[in-house]
């Protein structure tokens, strides 16, 4: 079996790097780095056995990707439009007048373009109502004061 240099690994690293550039995702980025880690391994210990560099490369690529995930949870990046893509979470806050009544806590409401299922307490048609929430694609409702 062939035993890989250091400059292997530098070179299977750079080429995972590169390859995040076109395929993005953060995930080819930190198998670039594991294998730059193994790539130092291996030139300070040239006779490490190969399949001591494939399980180093194996956990430390795992490694950092959990700690990246971990990181992004915890650090969520910052917006200016939070509910970008949560169309629903766009609503809260906002007044609206039902154009149907609210019956057995069910019922719709047209906002711009879309009808929107509602739950809320019974109301009649015409009544002032402010989203208090979302649950899915279900808006909940309370009446305006």
């Amino acid at each position: 079996m062939i035993q890989p240099d250091f400059w292997h690994w530098w070179i299977g690293g750079l080429v995972l790097v590169i390859l995040e550039m076109f395929v993005p995702g953060t995930f080819f980025l930190w198998m670039g780095v594991a294998a730059g880690f193994v790539g130092v391994l291996v030139w300070i210990w040239p006779a490490m056995p190969i399949e001591y560099q494939l399980i180093v490369f194996a956990v430390d690529s795992v490694a950092n990707i959990a700690a990246w995930k971990l990181y992004e949870k915890r650090r969520p990046p910052k917006t200016d439009q939070p509910a970008l893509n949560r169309r629903g979470e766009q609503y809260v806050g906002r007044r609206f007048t039902l154009d149907e009544p609210i019956v057995n806590g069910v019922g719709s409401l047209r906002v711009d373009d879309t009808r929107w299922r509602i739950e809320g307490p019974d109301l009649p048609a015409g009544q002032q109502v402010v989203v208090t929430g979302v649950d899915g694609v279900v808006l909940k409702v309370e009446p305006a004061d």
